[in-house]
């Protein structure tokens, strides 16, 4: 039998087995590996004799993991959060450092051993966040982009701690070598961006073109390893190596095909990393030093918390987000055994306690990287609640620009592509629109071209009103964090009641949840894309245009459901509730149309629009009602509103607000504002 094949298959099946159980119990499996880890691992059944060969495959993983994660960002997404990278993540590493080296002196600790624990705790799980970021589809959430910057840099720093230990442990080394080893780093690092620029997208078009798709993930999976290997040599981590490969392969046209094709290696060699991570960990001292542990854990938890949050927050990011992404890289990381064993060499241990210290340290790393999952599912909502306690007192999210002087225009949430798109089309077309951002490169870049927009978050009431949301038509929410869309949608229809909200979803189950917040159309990426296809597919086949076009229109205007269960009857394809259709009727001889739909809890349903003197005390006029198919034109005083019903109106642009009371279909925003 092969050496170590014994161990890769108690690996695999262990792995299987767990991931299996993770998805009974609704766990994401990176909890299971872990845990998987600990009960194969030398202090527990000991089913595993070759460590080093699970620590290589480990290695692998991480690579192939950070490979990808560089492919999926591409390097023009790493200049826009250049400002978290370098501000967050120098607040943070800094920030933690200088604090836990404090605490360390306070309890008795030499300089030296306090500044190496420092190092240790600094240090956040690049492949246990990024890899939670990638399965829950955040890596493009102002949350992901937080965590990502900081991780970015925090990878970065691990190459000057590992040259730092020998000088901090009193070993060889010198100002000179230090200076020489990250020159040496800068310059590799300047060469393999240059060259690989220039080189792999030609050489990715050449094997493309063999049409060989063994060929071209022999490719990929080389050129992420050679480029690992050459920023290896620079002393740089491997890990942060296949992260700059994945960035260099993101600038070819073939890097979707590249990223599909390296995925399941991710997938086997990642499992392998997190159970190794698991059989660092001796039960025995859990056990037997447990309120150390335990203790431990709690105070790295809540400190690394409290900075990252502080470090985000001057910033400029919301509280909320703050919060969220400071519970998501509460952890010690995976390279902190890196800098661990650099420190043996030279006689340094975490608290300077020697071998009982290394024990705790990995204790405490392994079950705060088990508490991650967790923490990063309910970091979302921790990050809520701590805003409505602390609103008042966080103005980091609050934009300073006076309240936007437009009426009957679109606000815009989210200017990234689609966004960016929306307001080019909106320019060209002369109607008047504000964006909101979340990035502050972004609305940097608005206004320099003369744009009209607010840097703030959303889901604030406040930001909504400085963007004008009481005089607005229409609001566009096209932002890549789920609950914040939720929330922004729910508080813009609470604002402004007569608005027309159009929000785009990941995934068709948000869609009902964004209808019942508010949003007039949802518009789901998913379902979109299968649209977008089935209707080539059948102009490939000759299908008269009008024909596809009404398939097109029926599974719209059932929101999509079609798609997913065809049985259901088609709606009739003239009441399809397209975005063109909300934009139409914009001001024409001062008047305004807008159409509000009426919905349980409205002060409207129930009431005829003689009670709701809508004419006499708001200078409107109901011109035609939608209900079940049916238009009811020029309606009188003796109609009854039912809910459901879509009432057109018009009248002047000011007017609108000022009913904004009798359609409001709940009563109070989702937040606390400040």
């Amino acid at each position: 039998m092969p050496p170590g094949f014994g161990e890769i298959t108690i690996l695999a099946a262990v792995s299987v087995a767990i991931a299996y159980v993770c998805y009974r119990l609704k766990l994401v499996p990176i909890a299971g590996f872990l845990i998987a880890g600990v009960i194969i691992g030398p202090s527990a059944l000991g089913l595993v004799d070759d460590i080093e060969l699970v620590n290589t495959l480990a290695e692998i993983g991480v690579i192939l993991l950070l490979f990808t994660i560089g492919i999926e960002f591409s390097l023009d997404k790493l200049a826009r959060i250049k400002r978290l990278v370098l501000g967050g993540g120098a607040l943070q590493v800094f920030g933690t450092m200088a604090v836990v080296t404090g605490i360390c002196l306070a309890l008795g600790v030499d300089w030296r051993s306090a500044l190496f624990t420092s190092g240790l705790v600094a240090l956040s799980s690049t492949a246990i966040v990024l890899g939670l970021l990638s399965d829950r589809g955040e890596t493009d959430t102002p949350v992901g982009q937080s965590g990502l910057g900081i991780l970015i840099f925090q990878d970065f720093g691990i190459i000057v701690m590992v040259l730092l230990v020998p000088l901090i442990g009193g070993g060889e080394g010198s100002t000179l070598d230090l200076l020489l080893a990250l020159g040496k780093a800068l310059l590799i690092i300047a060469v393999v961006v240059v060259l690989a620029r220039k080189v792999i997208p030609p050489l990715l078009a050449r094997v493309a073109a063999t049409r060989r798709n063994e060929l071209f993930l022999l490719t990929v999976v080389a050129l992420c390893f050679l480029i690992a290997w050459i920023m290896g040599l620079a002393d740089v981590s491997l890990a942060l190596g296949a992260f700059l490969a994945g960035l260099i392969v993101s600038e070819s046209p073939y890097a979707t095909q590249a990223l599909s094709e390296v995925l399941p290696l991710r997938t086997v060699f990642n499992a392998a990393f997190f159970v190794s991570v698991g059989m660092l960990l001796d039960v025995r001292v859990l056990l037997d030093a447990w309120p150390l542990v335990l203790g431990a854990a709690a105070v790295v938890l809540v400190l690394k918390l409290v900075i990252t949050s502080v470090a985000l927050l001057i910033m400029k990011m919301p509280l909320r987000i703050a919060v969220a992404s400071g519970l998501m890289l509460a952890q010690i990381g995976e390279f902190s055994f890196v800098l661990d064993i650099a420190g043996r060499d030279v006689g340094l241990s975490p608290m300077g306690l020697g071998n009982e210290g290394q024990q705790v340290f990995i204790a405490t790393t392994v079950l705060l990287m088990l508490l991650t999952p967790f923490m990063a599912s309910v970091g979302g909502r921790v990050g809520r609640a701590v805003q409505d306690v602390l609103g008042p007192l966080n103005t980091a999210d609050l934009p300073d620009d006076k309240p936007i002087k437009l009426e009957d225009h679109v606000i815009i949430v989210g200017y990234g592509p689609a966004g960016r798109r929306l307001a080019r089309v909106l320019r060209q077309t002369d109607i008047p629109f504000v964006i909101i951002d979340l990035n502050p490169q972004s609305i940097r870049e608005a206004r320099e071209e003369g744009l009209n927009a607010v840097y703030g978050d959303a889901t604030r009431p406040h930001v909504l009103e400085v963007a004008g949301i009481e005089h607005a038509k229409l609001c566009v929410v096209v932002i890549s964090d789920r609950d914040a869309t939720e929330r922004t949608v729910h508080n813009a229809a609470f604002e402004n009641p007569t608005l027309q909200i159009i929000a785009r979803a990941d995934f068709l189950d948000d869609v009902d949840r964004l209808h019942k917040a508010g949003a007039e159309i949802v518009i789901p990426t998913e379902i979109e894309t299968a649209v977008r296809l089935f209707g080539d597919v059948l102009h490939a086949y000759r299908v008269p245009s009008d024909e596809v076009n009404r398939h097109i229109r029926e599974v719209r205007a059932n929101d999509y459901r079609l798609i997913c269960d065809p049985e259901l009857p088609a709606s009739d394809p003239s009441m399809d509730q397209t975005p063109g259709m909300v934009l139409d009727g914009l001001s024409e001889e001062g008047l305004h149309t807008r159409t509000v739909t009426v919905r349980d809890g409205a002060a409207a349903a129930g009431r005829t629009l003689g009670e709701l003197a809508l004419r006499q005390d708001y200078d409107l006029t109901v011109i035609a009602i939608r209900r079940n198919g049916d238009v009811i034109g020029s309606p009188d005083g003796s109609e009854e509103l039912l809910s459901g019903d879509r009432l057109v109106l018009v009248g002047p642009a000011a007017a609108f607000a000022g009913c904004a009371d009798i359609f409001r279909f709940f009563d109070e925003p989702d937040i606390v504002d400040a």
